[in-house]
């Protein structure tokens, strides 16, 4: 299974929205067989790896990070193909949260007198695929804040303008993290400032996937020339009383107000509707504060510079401090690294 898992994390950047599976085939001691889905609407990791095994699979024990699904989508079941193929035993870690699925698949497995058993690993497999089961049962995708600051919590000059904080090897890492998203989200303010691309600039294979670029403008304020626009693929939403505009090239979708902007969590459910697993939210200050506030952000990452801006620079966050203490949120620090001479910081909420 932990080979399977390795197998799984090739897709890291490539199967949104499906999960990240690996499959390994065992029969007396020996693999026979290995398999991982690449790419959705292509072959499932289980279908690879007993076609790597072939005659051979039949009597072995197939070990699969996700239960095997039973539904007819873009591909045919994996279930019946593990079914043809005759094993006598399937291993997987965690069940699909997919309702379709959802334990017909292992059901459909037993029903054919194959021996099933389940959560071998599941921790590590559901960490592979955090955001496809958040999708699923919190009905919102993991929602990942990345934010840079200098040491003395600042994150633009008090004068404005834009300014690299973070060094290239965090710009790197963060090319990363934008390439495993389905969605990048930011905030009208940091359009109109640092007018940002926010695409993938790395190559992972001969391809490069490129997220949904989404954009909060309540008020359709930023201009349609703005980088963001540029190619298919960008996503507004605007509050329902803003007023009518034609975007070039994006869609806007109308959404309810909350205070001081839109109501996030009716963000959040619409990019699950979109099949969004992972959301990689960057912006400015008082829109990063209020998905804090609202208590979406799932993990946190900080990129330190070893720099000062000053005091009259702006915060790191907006976060009302009103409340009795320990009413703010508290984190735990998950990892520690260093990016070239900068410092990231992997934080989750404590209360996670």
């Amino acid at each position: 299974m932990a080979r399977a898992l390795e197998l799984a994390a090739r897709g890291l950047y490539t199967t949104d929205p499906n999960p990240r599976v690996g499959c390994v085939i065992e029969r007396d001691g020996r693999v026979i067989g290995e398999g991982w889905h690449v790419r959705a609407g292509e072959p499932h990791a289980e279908v690879l790896a007993l076609h790597a095994a072939g005659p051979q699979a039949r009597g072995a024990t197939v070990y699969v990070t996700l239960e095997p699904c039973s539904h007819t989508g873009r591909t045919p079941p994996c279930a019946d193909a593990l079914i043809a193929a005759g094993v006598a035993r399937v291993v997987c870690s965690s069940v699909d949260p997919h309702p379709r699925v959802a334990g017909t698949g292992i059901e459909r497995l037993r029903a054919a007198g194959i021996a099933v058993s389940t959560g071998l690993l599941a921790a590590e497999a559901r960490a592979l695929n955090m955001g496809f089961f958040s999708r699923f049962e919190r009905g919102r995708p993991w929602i990942r804040l990345k934010l840079a600051m200098s040491l003395d919590a600042r994150t633009a000059p008090a004068g404005g303008g834009r300014v690299w904080i973070s060094g290239e090897a965090s710009r790197a890492d963060v090319q990363a993290w934008r390439a495993r998203s389905g969605a990048i989200l930011t905030g009208a303010g940091t359009v109109r400032v640092d007018d940002p691309r926010l695409d993938v600039r790395l190559a992972y294979g001969p391809w490069v996937r490129q997220p949904l670029r989404v954009l909060l403008d309540p008020m359709l304020s930023c201009a349609t020339s703005a980088k963001l626009f540029h190619g298919d693929g960008a996503l507004v939403f605007a509050a329902n009383d803003a007023p009518l505009r034609s975007e070039s090239s994006a869609r806007v979708e109308r959404l309810p107000r909350a205070a001081g902007g839109l109501d996030l969590r009716a963000v959040a459910a619409r990019l699950a509707e979109l099949e969004v697993n992972e959301l990689l939210v960057e912006c400015g200050p008082r829109l990063a504060g209020a998905f804090v506030s609202a208590g979406l952000v799932d993990e946190l990452l900080l990129y330190i510079a070893p720099m000062l801006l000053g005091a009259d620079a702006a915060p790191l966050l907006h976060v009302s401090g009103m409340g009795p203490p320990g009413s703010l949120p508290a984190f735990d620090i998950q990892d520690v690294r260093r990016m070239g001479e900068d410092l990231r910081l992997i934080l989750i909420p404590k209360h996670s």
